[in-house]
């Protein structure tokens, strides 16, 4: 067993060490690839101020490109008594070359190390999540695309209200999640910023570059205020959940209207076979778990960003063990929420629209409104338009449901979609994120040939 960063001779309870470790050694697995390419950076910056020979630095740079190798691989292990990622790949630096393992330290605290690894993490996350999106947000143009013309009742209340489409209700998604993505990419600036070379709050009397660091690391820019390095931490997290919260939750409404309009009673769509599972009991069940649980696991995502703002709001200035916990909900709220996005981008892209089911359900109550409106445009007002359709709701007759479509000149409703919008709000948010991609890319391989990315999602 390596020994611990703090290491001061002598043995932690064992108690206390399963309290304070708890299964941090293991969420870090997602760490290895973000702090090895932290640590390079750290190993190029003391070689820079004289800290490490021209040899040291070459061997811990390729002793840290076997640890990206060995993670790749799924052979780099983090034990319990490694506390966390950190330690595991300092042991190993370690042990491996001796002192030029014990010298990757120097000048960085843990907390600087957890917090540069976590934003590089975080920065890779949002482009990936920008672009999973994405591509859910083309699937529902498409399947707008295909049904410009496909009618649909439209509801107030789960009532009958007014006539819609296909194309309208899956627009209103893509053009809702489009906003969200802005969102979510209007955060980066923020995460963008290199907290390396902050140590534990203080800096250190060492002439560490820190812009220098950033650089290596592709940073826009360097987190100033050594001391607020530390206390964002948290905060950040916190603000990245929050923007997946909005994400999810709108998937969450979509997953609900796909659980009420694949109903037999209703059968407006059908999710393939491949989509659904079946009961243990009842042979002919056909269950939309993925549904269900889409529903269910937005709600956890929005758990995790209030699980985080709890831990720390009432923490003093510097660095304090609480953040450790907020870890485990920033990790596990960027993994479940891409697979919320990914399952629902399967099912709307494999969606079956069953188009005699939904002209059926355009039943004649739905044009009410209609007639109200048409004696509101010859003259009467609209009141008494009101009340007579009202009063006489058995005589309304029910217009050609895709005619009835075409009426609909207002902008954004149904017969004038504008779909161009939408797709251009597509193109501009899969732009940035593709530009950002590859840029990150080329900063992992500027430090690591082996490593194209780091938050392994």
């Amino acid at each position: 067993m390596g020994s611990k960063l703090w290491d001061k001779n002598y043995t932690l309870n064992s108690l206390m060490e399963e309290f304070t470790v708890s299964n941090d050694y293991i969420i870090d697995h997602s760490l290895v690839l973000s702090d090895v390419i932290s640590s390079i950076a750290q190993a190029k910056g003391l070689r820079k101020i004289g800290i490490l020979s021209s040899q040291e630095e070459k061997e811990l740079i390729s002793a840290l490109s076997d640890i990206a190798s060995l993670k790749k691989r799924g052979e780099f292990e983090i034990n319990r008594g490694d506390e966390d990622v950190h330690t595991a790949i300092e042991n190993f630096l370690t042990e491996r070359l001796g002192d030029a393992g014990k010298k990757i330290h120097t000048g960085r605290s843990r907390n600087d190390q957890s917090l540069t690894a976590l934003r590089v993490y975080m920065r890779e996350a949002i482009v990936k999540i920008s672009s999973y999106t994405s591509s859910l947000i083309e699937s529902l143009i498409s399947l707008a695309e295909e049904n410009k013309e496909t009618p649909m009742p439209g509801r107030t209340h789960m009532q009958i209200a007014m006539p819609s489409s296909v194309a309208l209700w899956a627009l209103s998604f893509s053009e809702e999640l489009i906003d969200e993505v802005r969102e979510l990419e209007s955060l980066y600036s923020i995460i963008d910023q290199s907290p390396l070379g902050s140590a534990a709050s203080y800096g250190t009397t060492l002439n560490t570059d820190r812009e220098y660091l950033s650089s290596l690391l592709g940073f826009s820019k360097v987190q100033n205020n050594v001391l607020y390095a530390n206390n964002s931490r948290g905060k950040f997290e916190a603000m990245l959940l929050d923007r997946l919260t909005y994400i999810v939750l709108t998937i969450s409404k979509l997953a609900e209207d796909l659980l009420i309009f694949t109903l037999p009673e209703l059968g407006y769509f059908s999710l393939p076979k491949e989509m659904t599972t079946g009961s243990s009991i009842m042979p002919q069940k056909k269950n939309p778990d993925g549904l269900e649980l889409i529903r269910s696991r937005s709600s956890l995502i929005l758990s995790l960003s209030f699980e985080v703002k709890e831990i720390i709001k009432a923490l003093p200035t510097g660095y304090n063990r609480d953040f450790q916990d907020t870890k485990e909900p920033l990790i596990k709220g960027i993994k479940e929420s891409v697979l919320i996005i990914r399952i629902m981008n399967e099912m709307v892209s494999s969606l079956i629209v069953n188009k005699e089911r939904l002209i059926e359900g355009c039943t004649p109550e739905l044009y009410a409104t209609d007639r109200a409106m048409e004696m509101a445009a010859a003259g009467k007002p609209f009141r008494d338009s009101y009340k007579e359709v009202a009063l006489s709701l058995d005589s309304v007759e029910k217009d050609d449901p895709v005619e009835s479509l075409k009426k609909r000149k207002v902008t954004g409703s149904a017969g004038c979609l504008n779909l161009d919008k939408s797709k251009s709000g597509l193109d501009e948010i899969r732009l940035w994120s593709d530009e950002k991609m590859s840029y990150l890319e080329g900063i992992y391989r500027s430090l690591d040939k082996e490593i194209d990315e780091v938050a392994l999602i």
